[in-house]
């Protein structure tokens, strides 16, 4: 995996800890102990979860093979780095940080890494990097590749996500849009007032989208977390003489794209897997399209 002869590059994302948080916060541990305190909250827990982040921290970076060029990424300056086509990434922390990283990526393999125990997105921990990162290295490691969902705007800026796709206000405020939906039964397109939109994919499929999910008497069926296949689910629309109901949900196909126009004159927002902070702005008049995302998460 050299790219014109250098050496691989080993990306290792992270994630301040709680307790780095709270520090940042109340400027010293004790003043963060004693606002817990005051709260019946105990500062150990958050303590021993810093020493178990280090911890993996400094066996990933001590298991990396000399020579290999090597980089470290905090999450939240993730959307500032330069990925190279060549990197391998290792994610340290928890699942969510995974869905952070799978947004600035184009195929590059991802190595999750648990403080504990394998979950749904970090296969691995600590003591088991250097021989996971020596099987993608080798092409021995099984890559799984998770379908992503992928908005543009009619102004070209395009993001894209491992959970979902939020479409709506920033505030509490009613999010109006106009909708059309391919494949979708008459009527393919309807103006709406709601609380906003959510496209998932199947690795969101047991979030935000089955909460959703539940609430509704006949909810499309959620994807799984390979299928290139969304489910859109439409928030709380509020019917009306100029707004309808009947384009609430619905899956799309990878061939299959929702499109949107924005009707609000300010506040509108689009963002994924939560991350506010790295949002479009989507404004009256603006068009958007939401599909099932060419590239996929590779994870190990």
């Amino acid at each position: 995996m050299e790219r014109h002869g250098a050496p691989p590059r080993v990306v290792v994302v992270t994630r301040k800890s709680e307790l780095t948080l709270l520090i940042e916060r109340h400027a010293t541990k004790e003043q963060a102990r004693f606002y817990l305190r005051e709260r019946d909250q105990p500062l150990e827990p958050i303590e021993e979860a810093d020493r178990a982040q280090r911890a993996a921290l400094d066996v990933v970076l001590s298991s990396l093979p000399l020579g290999y060029r090597r980089a470290q990424v905090g999450r939240a300056d993730l959307g500032r780095f330069l990925f190279e086509p060549g990197d391998i990434i290792a994610a340290v922390g928890q699942d969510g940080l995974v869905a952070n990283v799978a947004k600035y990526l184009e195929g590059q393999p991802v190595i999750g890494i648990s403080l504990h125990r394998p979950t749904v997105l970090m296969h691995h921990v600590a003591p088991g990097f250097a021989d996971a990162l020596a099987d993608v290295l080798g092409g021995r490691s099984r890559l799984e590749a998770r379908a992503m969902v992928e908005v543009r705007l009619d102004d070209g800026q395009r993001l894209r996500s491992l959970n979902e796709i939020f479409v709506g206000h920033r505030s509490h405020q009613s999010a109006r849009f106009q909708i059309w939906a391919s494949g979708e039964a008459v009527p393919s397109s309807e103006h709406q007032s709601s609380s906003g939109l959510i496209a998932a994919t199947g690795t969101g499929a047991t979030g935000w989208a089955a909460s959703v999910a539940r609430q509704l008497e006949h909810p499309p069926p959620l994807p799984k977390p390979n299928d290139a296949r969304l489910a859109y689910f439409v928030r709380e629309a509020w019917p009306s003489p100029h707004t309808g109901t009947s384009l609430v949900s619905g899956t799309l196909e990878a061939s299959d794209v929702l499109r949107l126009r924005s009707e609000m004159n300010e506040g509108g927002v689009i963002f994924g897997d939560g991350m506010e902070s790295d949002r479009l702005l989507f404004g009256w008049g603006q068009r958007a399209e939401i599909r099932v995302s060419p590239t996929r998460l590779n994870l190990a």
